[in-house]
Order: C-alpha cells, then sequence, then structure tokens
C-alpha cells in the first residue's frame, strides 16, 4: 500500500478507513466512536451475558403446559386438560406434554402472572418483540447489542432462526449494523438455510479483501463529506461484517462435526409426521445452532416455533407441538448446563399470550381455544434466575393474572437488567425525542426472579 493511500485511510473521516482495514488484516484498533459492535461494559455486574429466546408463536395454552388448574367444585369449568405431576425438588408442576423439559423443572422459574395489552396476534406479537404494539420500533435482541454490542466481532450480535416476520429482528432506527441476522425466513428448510450473501461465489478471498479495501476507501471519503451519517457509519461497519462472517459463519451452520448422540438427543434431521395444522419443523437443528452461536460469543439468539394458533382440534395440535419443541429445549438446557453456560445465558420460553382452557371431558364439541392476553406463562432458566420457582398466578380459571403481574415491558426490564443495562435508561434519540423499549411509561425490573 502507498504512502499516500495510508494516509488517506488514516485520516478519512478520523481514520475511519483506516480502521476498517486493520479489522480485515486482524491487527488491534482502537474501538470507533461510530456505530459498532464493539463489546461494551456492562453499566453494572451482570448476571447474564447473552439471551436465548425460545419464541412459541401463536399463544402457547399455558393451562395445559406449566399452569395448572385442577377441576374443583361440583360445576365443571375451563382449565387443565391433561394430567400433570410435580418433578424436582422444587415440586414444579409440569404437564405430561414435555417430559423432558420436566426433568429441567429445578432450574426452571415460571412466570405465571404474565399479561399484555391485545389478543391480536400480529400486535401483540409486536409488543412482545418491541415494546410497541402499533408501530415499528427496534426488536429487543437490537436493543441488546445496542447496549452491549458482540463478544466475537466475526458474527452479528443478534441472530433470529425460522422467522416469518421481519419485526423480530428488526433495528427499526437504530443503525442498522444492530439489525438482527435471519437464518431461515418462512419456515425455510433448516437443513438449507444460510446467512444471506455472506459467501462470494464469484471472487476469491484475497480479491474480495482488495475489493473491500478500495470500496472502503472511498466510502470514508464520502463519510467525511457527510460527517455524522449514522446510516453511512452503518453501512461501512455492516460490510466489514459481512467480510469478517465469511470466516466463521458457514463453520458454525455445518453439524457435520456433532456426534450421532448429540443430534438424536435434539432430534435433529428425524422426519415428523403433519398432524393437523401443525407442520414439521426442525425445530431440534434450530437449538443446536443457538447452543453453537451462544458459544461463539453472540449475544442475543432467538429460536422460533409456530404456530401454536390451535383453536380447534386443541388436544390434537397442542401434543403436537410439544412433541417438536420437548426434547431440542431439553437438550440445549442440558449442553448449557454441562458446559457451564448456563449460569451466565439466560434462557426465556414463551409466546405473545395464552389461551383460556377448555371444559375437560367434552371431546366433541369444546376442544377449541381461544386467545388470552389477561394471563399467560413465561419461563426462564439460567444467569442467576430462582430455580424451581414460580412467580405470579392466574385466577382459577386462568383467564387473569391476579399475583406478580409481569407485563411485557417488566419482562423487557428485568431481561436488560440481568444483562446488566438499566433498562429505563437506555435511550435513542429519534424524531425528536428519546425512544426506549420499556416505553414511556417505563418498566419494572422484576427482582423477585433473581436469587
Amino acid at each position: 500500500m502507498s504512502q499516500l493511500r495510508r494516509t488517506m485511510l488514516q485520516t478519512v473521516s478520523c481514520g475511519f478507513g483506516y480502521l476498517a482495514l486493520q479489522a480485515l488484516c486482524g491487527k488491534p484498533a482502537a474501538a470507533s466512536s461510530g456505530n459498532d459492535l464493539t463489546e461494551k461494559v456492562p453499566h453494572f455486574t451482570a448476571k447474564a451475558k447473552r439471551v436465548i429466546f425460545l419464541c412459541m408463536s401463536g399463544g402457547p395454552a399455558h393451562m395445559d403446559t406449566f399452569d395448572y388448574k385442577p377441576q374443583t367444585g361440583d360445576k365443571p369449568h375451563p382449565g387443565s386438560v391433561f394430567n400433570f405431576s410435580q418433578h424436582g425438588e422444587s415440586g414444579l408442576w409440569i404437564s405430561e406434554l414435555l417430559p423432558e423439559t420436566a426433568r429441567h423443572a429445578d432450574e426452571l422459574c415460571v412466570l405465571n402472572g404474565m399479561h399484555a395489552d391485545t389478543t391480536i396476534h400480529a400486535q401483540s406479537f409486536l409488543q412482545l418483540h418491541t415494546g410497541d404494539r402499533l408501530r415499528e420500533r427496534p426488536s429487543l435482541g437490537s436493543w441488546v447489542t445496542y447496549g452491549l454490542g458482540t463478544e466475537n466481532q466475526n458474527l452479528p450480535g443478534f441472530l433470529s432462526f425460522n422467522t416469518s416476520k421481519s419485526s423480530v429482528y428488526s433495528s427499526a432506527f437504530l443503525p442498522s449494523i444492530y439489525n438482527g441476522t435471519p437464518i431461515g425466513v418462512n419456515g425455510e428448510d433448516m437443513t438449507k438455510a444460510t446467512i444471506s450473501n455472506v459467501q462470494n461465489q464469484h471472487l476469491p478471498y484475497a480479491a474480495q479483501k482488495r475489493q473491500l479495501e478500495l470500496l472502503q476507501s472511498m466510502n470514508g471519503q464520502h463519510l467525511q463529506e457527510r460527517e455524522g451519517d449514522p446510516q453511512l457509519e452503518s453501512v461501512i461497519k455492516s460490510m466489514e461484517l459481512g467480510f469478517r462472517m465469511q470466516m466463521s459463519a458457514p463453520d458454525l451452520l455445518d453439524l457435520s462435526s456433532e456426534t450421532q448422540q448429540t443430534l438424536e438427543r435434539y432430534r435433529v434431521g428425524q422426519n415428523q409426521q403433519q398432524i393437523g395444522t401443525c407442520k414439521p419443523s426442525d425445530f431440534g437443528r434450530q437449538c443446536l445452532l443457538a447452543r453453537r452461536f451462544a458459544e461463539a460469543g453472540v449475544r442475543f439468539i432467538e429460536v422460533n416455533h409456530g404456530s401454536w394458533d390451535q383453536h380447534k382440534n386443541h388436544r390434537r395440535d397442542l401434543t403436537a407441538n410439544c412433541q417438536a419443541t420437548d426434547a431440542p429445549i431439553a437438550a440445549l438446557l442440558d449442553d448449557l448446563k454441562e458446559r457451564g453456560m448456563l449460569d451466565d445465558t439466560l434462557v426465556v420460553w414463551g409466546g405473545e399470550f395464552g389461551r383460556p382452557g377448555i371444559t375437560p371431558g367434552d371431546d366433541k364439541n369444546k376442544d377449541e381455544t381461544g386467545h388470552n392476553s389477561r394471563g399467560f406463562t413465561f419461563w426462564m432458566a439460567g444467569a442467576g434466575v430462582k430455580r424451581g420457582h414460580v412467580h405470579g398466578k392466574t385466577n382459577d380459571t386462568g383467564a387473569q393474572a391476579v399475583e406478580g403481574k409481569v407485563h411485557f415491558r417488566d419482562l423487557h426490564a428485568t431481561i436488560l437488567h440481568a444483562l446488566g443495562l438499566p433498562p429505563n435508561d437506555l435511550k435513542f434519540w429519534h424524531a425528536g425525542r428519546e425512544h426506549r423499549i420499556t416505553g414511556p411509561e417505563g418498566g419494572k425490573v422484576v427482582n423477585e426472579l433473581f436469587a
């Protein structure tokens, strides 16, 4: 490289172009003051380093999974229609549909007092991910990477598997470097899922490197003329990240190094018969990939399974969904615990709302459920949450949270707090005002969930 060109890269936009070249060459460089994924120090002692969100889209029936409601009195009322039993030293009540997850009863912190604002799928799903049910806003994963960056500069800070909606991983008005990276979209076969546009089939690595050096120097000149343009800075950073991902991402997506025993535990590659509206889903592959990317330093990983939107044939379709997810989730918890990662990984399970119960015994005419946002269940595991613990409760019919109520705002606040971030002070200025995921009302950290 000529001295003239080196000088240009060092001086363009405070050395932004030279920083890009140093990153590509593997040389240390000071973190940019612009928008990047450089790992940041938490504001206070963090319980968690990363989050794995197991998103069950469609509204899991809480009373047939983790919120046991036995029939009482002379008149039958909506309640749990599957058998429950107590598990572990904690005696947590868990449905017969989830025998593998039940092995981890003493690791789970069950939130039976969840509630949200609407029973409309799209709006509640958006609120779950962004805190707002009407407008496009940054997803929780984007806020997390905005606040903490990533542990691995060769990988995105935020991944979303098998997603169907861009709201799941959108950074909205946050710089695009904090946008989530989708792997598998709209039920795509996860065995073929890749990170789009990472591999360059036309140029060898060395040629790509020279091409990117030239392009980044031009970007640097462009940025100098538009000083402080966050979108342009993000484009430059995204191009650097995309180049570096070629070295790490393909290997992590390749499961050939995993043992056959591991693949069987996660149920990877097992053919699942479609039952009713429940389509086969290689959910186990998502869970195994989540473990691999978490080990590699990705900050926030979302694993998606749907749809739990079962109105009719409730027993049949809920059984199918539980069969598809139970063993892979248990395998993920097994591996995180075995590797010592459960201590600093916060695992979260839940959907956009729950479902009212059906009347047991009425198999022909009442095997259907609706939507219920006034009371439903999430659970957490790892990262210092209370083990074998139940927080909150719904009323006798499971229709409404009556104790230990936790709104989505509070859930977001609690997750950010676990990561060492001040939930109501993590803000971004946009369109003339400050924004935060906990909204104008703010969220309450549920300290009772932590040991």
